[in-house]
């Protein structure tokens, strides 16, 4: 079973215009809920893989019940959300169609309090004792610990669960310190933690401060990976366009799974390149365009840079 953490869980609703106009009244052509928050679409693109997964986290309110339901209906992921007093929050996507951007409000998390922030942890240790990897994905909701990734890492650890962690800024440079076994930072996200924005000094500095791999998103461009079993770069066959929320946690989803299957690093990268680029094409997060997919898998190129990391 592989287990993902979201913290800040979220209801996705992805709205469809024809146009994305600033100071203008639009008409909205098409509107999804999808559960959200990194961790949960790491999970429902798990689940679509083939995978056992199990997912908690917090949930709240009516838009809790609402993001419980929805994934009750994906029934392929196991629902461990623990709850909280205050609401789970909304994402708002405005999908433009005409030029196919996407822009993202994003409101704060419900307030956790101590009681519940235990609740969480004993449920957390619970699980990972038939896990076989775990991914700590997202932002923090107001009342958790800034350390606490570092924290939930090391439980990991001590547990024997490879741990993979995705967020940004505070959270992660405490993260990277309890040395996870693999980062998955974007390139804003990784200059953010080393102040490098060449993203191969970079990657390397994110590896001395304590993670055992790094694999950094470089949007287009694709992935560039630095393990301590080599480095390599892997790029999609084209750029495509579309909606790319949850892009960077198909890719997450990727490398989760193949670990999980004991596939080689090239053969991991591949898989989360595809993936990722599969999702641009799909209409909401934590999906992704199977035939695009299954059409893009052997077209990623993977170059080897160096024979060691």
């Amino acid at each position: 079973m592989i287990l993902t953490v979201t913290l800040n869980t979220a209801l996705d609703i992805t709205y469809r215009v024809p146009a994305l106009t600033p100071h203008a009244s639009h008409r909205v052509t098409d509107v999804t809920e999808r559960p959200g928050g990194k961790g949960l679409n790491v999970a429902r693109v798990l689940a679509a893989l083939g995978h056992r997964v199990t997912a908690t986290g917090f949930a709240g309110g009516a838009t809790g019940r609402a993001v419980r339901d929805l994934l009750a209906e994906a029934a392929d992921v196991v629902d461990e959300l623990v709850p909280v007093a205050g609401p789970t929050r909304r994402t708002i996507a405005v999908v433009d169609a005409a030029t196919g951007d996407t822009t993202q409000l994003n409101e704060p998390g419900p307030p956790v309090s101590p009681a519940e922030w235990s609740a969480f942890l004993k449920t957390y240790e619970r699980l990972l004792a038939s896990a076989s990897a775990v991914a700590l994905c997202g932002s923090l909701p107001p009342g958790v610990p800034v350390g606490a990734y570092a924290g939930l890492v090391r439980t990991a650890r001590a547990a024997g669960v490879p741990v993979l962690l995705d967020t940004s800024g505070e959270p992660l440079r405490r993260g990277v310190a309890a040395r996870p076994d693999l980062v998955k930072p974007n390139a804003e996200e990784l200059a953010e933690l080393t102040g490098s924005h060449e993203p191969l000094r970079a990657t390397q500095d994110a590896r001395r401060r304590g993670a055992r791999t790094v694999v950094a998103s470089l949007g287009a461009e694709g992935l560039l990976a630095l393990t301590p079993e080599g480095r390599w770069r892997a790029a999609p066959p084209a750029r495509v366009r579309g909606n790319p929320t949850g892009a960077g946690d198909s890719a997450c989803a990727g490398l989760l799974s193949g670990l999980a299957e004991g596939l080689s690093w090239p053969d991991r990268l591949t898989r989360a390149v595809a993936l990722s680029a599969a999702t641009v094409l799909a209409p909401t997060a934590g999906e992704f365009d199977r035939r695009a997919y299954e059409d893009l898998l052997p077209r990623v190129a993977v170059t080897t840079e160096a024979s060691a990391a």
